[in-house]
């Protein structure tokens, strides 16, 4: 059995490489940082055009008919770009919120009581009641406020202390995810939110561990990218008449940096394949890892100027912590698999895949 990429796989990886290489490029990343991470919506929409949000829906539906491995490809990317926005909830949502499919709508998630990024830009909301628009939207947002970020690229607001309803059948989507100490920068929380209850999750069932992997690999692409930053630094910056890298501490940092890395890849495009939510908390973890330690050490090759408002390293840090605190978390992580020990492996498509008394429910390709 080959598991290695198709032709056609390394050619869609490829492709949104270059368009994120047109539309996204250092000078666009930059300004949206001056912006404060305010969504482009040209941007977007070019993101929907090339079936970005659309890839796992059938063509009979307007998609590209793919599947999670390839939607896996696309997400790396993104990592490596620093895509910003909430591409995740507006991947899951296409052919369920109008708009998520084609790039003209931008859909976030609540989850629970966390933090919610883009909800001032967002045209829907995934939430504990169904995706919220309209009327229900307005109030939501208007009864959230915002929070200062880590990451200047994604904007934060704590959700109102009480759910909003989504509205009559609708259906239930989110994760029941923890916000770590990274998530928001830590400044007292006045008032009833400080010890709202707890909300439903935003994803229900599969969603819950496709929302996890797509994170995964975003991490993933950012590691890798961090990777290629501190080689790059290190073969150009001399010290002592030698280019620094030739030092073995040095060599040391970027060895262990593709040594997280390259495990943390295997791990995600595994689970793409098999789907098991097993698999998936593993891959969670390697990627998490990966992404934080690497920025960490790429940082420190670059010495004093890395942690300079100008040098791009910190973005990666910023974002890396982000994801780790808002995907699922580590101790999350850690208990599916905690849990999942002694168990017999489940077959893959089957319902066991899911755990005892999961339902696959909720959606997914």
């Amino acid at each position: 059995m080959d598991f290695q990429l198709s032709d056609d796989q390394r050619a869609l990886r490829s492709g949104m490489r270059d368009l994120l290489g047109a539309v996204f490029d250092r000078d666009r990343m930059r300004a949206a940082v001056e912006r404060g991470g305010a969504l482009d919506r040209a941007l977007w929409r070019e993101l929907g055009a090339a079936g970005f949000f659309a890839l796992r829906l059938p063509e009979e539906d307007g998609g590209v008919g793919l599947g999670l491995p390839e939607a896996v490809l696309l997400f790396e990317e993104a990592g490596r770009a620093l895509l910003p926005g909430p591409l995740v909830a507006t991947h899951l949502a296409a052919g369920r919120v109008k708009g998520a499919a084609e790039g003209a709508a931008v859909v976030t998630a609540a989850d629970g009581d966390r933090p919610v990024a883009h909800l001032a830009e967002a045209d829907a909301v995934l939430a504990g009641g169904g995706p919220l628009d309209g009327e229900a939207l307005r109030a939501f947002v208007a009864a959230a406020r915002p929070v200062r970020s880590m990451d200047p690229l994604t904007p934060l607001h704590l959700p109102p202390p009480e759910p909003v309803a989504g509205g009559p059948g609708r259906v239930a989507f989110a994760p029941g995810r923890v916000a770590g100490r990274v998530a928001f920068a830590p400044e007292p929380v006045a008032g009833p939110a400080a010890s709202a209850p707890g909300r439903a999750p935003a994803y229900a069932g599969r969603l819950r561990y496709e929302a996890a992997l797509l994170s995964a690999a975003e991490q993933l692409g950012s590691a890798a990218r961090t990777t290629e930053m501190a080689v790059q630094h290190a073969r150009e910056r001399q010290q002592f008449g030698a280019p620094i890298g030739s030092f073995q501490a040095v060599k040391h940092l970027c060895a262990d940096m593709l040594a997280r890395t390259e495990p943390a890849r295997a791990a995600v495009y595994a689970a793409a394949v098999t789907g098991d939510p097993l698999e998936i908390a593993a891959a969670e973890l390697l990627a998490d890892e990966a992404a934080v330690r690497n920025a960490r050490d790429c940082l420190q090759i670059h010495g004093g100027m890395g942690f300079t408002w100008e040098a791009d390293v910190h973005l990666h840090l910023k974002r890396a912590w982000l994801r780790a605190a808002t995907g699922l978390t580590e101790a999350e992580a850690e208990e599916e698999l905690a849990a999942g020990l002694g168990a017999a492996p489940p077959r893959s498509g089957s319902s066991a895949a899911y755990g005892p008394g999961r339902s696959q429910a909720g959606g997914g390709a």
